[in-house]
């Protein structure tokens, strides 16, 4: 045996060896904890884990408390929340999280998992005169680049991140019309927003182009583009108008989560509110995980209205 041939048999014996004690690691995990139900994204015609594994605790710059933690850790949590009965796994350019996804990948069968990611248009740093053909041209070349980091032909959903301003649909139109080819591709399955502002979340309740919002909300109002009163009426419109509502910062990106009652409280509010079809929580350890997991066996979602 060659040199080069025994480096590349030993390095595919000791993945496969790998590979084998992973799986039994998940088995046996999956049998210790309720997994979070598999549920319909709205009218998407995606199936998914009620509750999904986010990636941008303090994100920015393409890092993340998450990416900070190092591949070796980050993408073991991937893999325990998927033991876990995770399916939905949110990600971000923005987080700079899609490479280590990509690792997770070499375990986790693509075929099984959901994957949300958004972009980060402000990278692009355009003059606004810039021609709408010309952003179209700089979207596809990013969303290439996305399936390629991510070694997927589609990407499940893809939003626009973090809409500021009420009349984003005018400022934004080249990159949604960029994100509509690519769906019509199949390069994409369902497209839509993440929401920091009020004005910006009420104009994607009524937005056609829409499929997908994800909004800020929990019982207390923490992080949140208004008060609880003035968030769910807005939650309520865009769900009467058949879109999928996925629910973030549900534990006020963390300041909710510091005493037991307070972690029930906001699971339970989630649960209870009969809006949200999934909800994403950052997650930054395994006993976080399982934790929340446990609560949202112990409170039962209420049927969306």
């Amino acid at each position: 045996m060659t040199e080069v041939n025994r480096r590349d048999f030993l390095t595919a014996t000791a993945g496969a060896a790998s590979c084998l004690a992973w799986a039994g690691n998940a088995a046996r995990g999956q049998s210790g904890l309720p997994a979070p139900p598999q549920v319909a994204l709205g009218k998407t015609g995606i199936t998914m884990s009620r509750v999904g594994q986010g990636t941008g605790m303090n994100g920015g710059k393409r890092q993340s408390n998450h990416t900070r933690m190092g591949f070796e850790k980050l993408v073991s949590l991937i893999r325990h929340s998927f033991e876990r009965g995770i399916t939905f796994f949110d990600l971000a350019d923005l987080y700079g999280t899609h490479v280590y996804f990509r690792e997770a990948l070499r375990s986790i069968p693509r075929e099984q998992v959901t994957i949300l990611t958004k972009l980060w248009w402000r990278f692009d740093n355009l003059d606004p005169r810039t021609d709408g053909a010309a952003i179209q041209r700089v979207t596809a070349g990013t969303l290439e680049r996305f399936r390629h980091e991510l070694t997927t032909d589609c990407i499940d959903i893809v939003l626009l991140h973090c809409m500021t301003e009420p009349n984003w649909p005018e400022t934004l139109g080249p990159y949604m019309d960029a994100l509509a080819t690519a769906k019509e591709k199949g390069q994409v399955r369902a497209v839509g927003i993440s929401a920091h502002n009020l004005g910006a979340l009420e104009t994607a309740a009524t937005c056609p182009w829409v499929d997908v919002v994800l909004a800020r909300i929990n019982p207390r109002g923490a992080k949140m583009d208004g008060s609880v009163e003035d968030v769910v009426p807005v939650l309520r419109k865009i769900k009467s108008n058949g879109k999928a509502l996925i629910g973030m910062k549900i534990y006020g990106e963390g300041s909710l989560a510091k005493q037991q009652s307070d972690k029930e409280e906001c699971i339970r509010y989630a649960q209870d509110l009969g809006l949200l079809d999934a909800m994403t929580i950052g997650f930054e350890a395994p006993e976080q995980v399982d934790e929340t997991l446990a609560l949202v066996a112990k409170y039962p979602a209420a049927a969306i209205a």
